[in-house]
């Protein structure tokens, strides 16, 4: 089943959010606030894909909780409708100078509701895709690298708070310009679908990562994993390469071997990622030249 999208509605009248919840509970997840304090508190909780939000509340108004919702990273982006009796021109200028997207009067019309809601609702589904697509490889289908340089980041200062080893794997398929010449780069580009395939497959846990580094290369994160675990992943992911068979338009079959480079480390100050990608770049080479199609720490 699709997932809803969620709705914060905040208001101090329980009657306003009854009538709310009521036209739009069917088709999205909906929490409630009753103050301000409570919306900026339940916004940071779920995350809600849009907040439809009274201007008019005892304590902190719909402006302060405005403001204070686009001065928080975790919130800044989540669009606000603001929900209002007050309809002069400085009201409404005041609100979309606060980067308010829209605003709902009162007395409420359902259908004004329904697709005032339902316009925000697409513009944030159609923002999303296009950020998820900006992350992905698209001949692969995998993470591209400024997806992984992103996660490396977040993984890399958690093992460094927790004093946990981080693997990463650097493996590059082997003599790909021959095959490329060989069968074409049509064929080149089935090929790498199929090896990113098999690395996906190869990874048994939620926190493992995978990314195109670039041309033929992929990289692989695991978080939490010491040397002698990478070691193991990486001999599968070699030995499922190794006896994959590529097919071909005409029937026929390829096979491909890879090469891979790991580096582990439990974090430290003064210990770069930069260093730490780079070692496993010096051992993807020492197996490369150590006549490939192995593992290299």
């Amino acid at each position: 089943m699709e997932q809803k999208n969620s709705l914060l509605i905040v208001d101090d009248e329980i009657s306003n959010l009854q009538v709310l919840t009521h036209m739009l509970g069917v088709t999205y997840t909906i929490y409630t606030a009753k103050n301000g304090v409570d919306a900026l508190k339940k916004a940071k909780d779920y995350m809600p894909d849009l907040i439809l939000l009274d201007v008019i509340m005892p304590g902190m108004d719909g402006y302060q909780v405005l403001t204070e919702l686009k001065g928080m990273e975790a919130t800044e982006k989540i669009p606000v409708i603001f929900i209002t009796g007050l309809n002069s021109i400085e009201d409404e200028k005041r609100g979309l100078s606060l980067n308010a997207a829209d605003y709902i009067s009162k007395p409420f019309s359902p259908m004004i509701v329904k697709l005032r809601v339902r316009n925000q609702i697409q513009i944030v589904n159609q923002l999303r895709a296009i950020e998820s697509l900006s992350r992905l490889d698209q001949l692969t289908g995998v993470a591209n690298r400024r997806s992984f340089d992103e996660r490396i980041d977040v993984e890399w200062k958690r093992a460094a708070r927790e004093n946990a080893p981080i693997s990463i794997l650097l493996m590059d398929l082997d003599m790909f310009k021959a095959y490329n010449d060989a069968y074409g780069h049509q064929q080149g580009d089935i090929a790498l679908r199929a090896v990113a395939n098999i690395i996906l497959m190869s990874l048994k846990r939620p926190p493992d990562f995978v990314a195109r580094w670039g041309g033929e290369e992929f990289i692989v994160l695991l978080p939490n994993t010491p040397l002698d675990g990478a070691l193991e992943i990486s001999e599968n992911i070699r030995r499922n390469v190794e006896s994959h068979e590529i097919f071909h338009e005409d029937g026929s079959s390829s096979k491909t071997t890879i090469s891979i480079g790991v580096s582990t480390q439990i974090p430290s100050q003064g210990f770069l990622v930069s260093a730490f990608v780079s070692r496993a770049d010096k051992a993807l080479y020492a197996a490369k030249a150590a006549g490939r199609n192995r593992v290299a720490h």
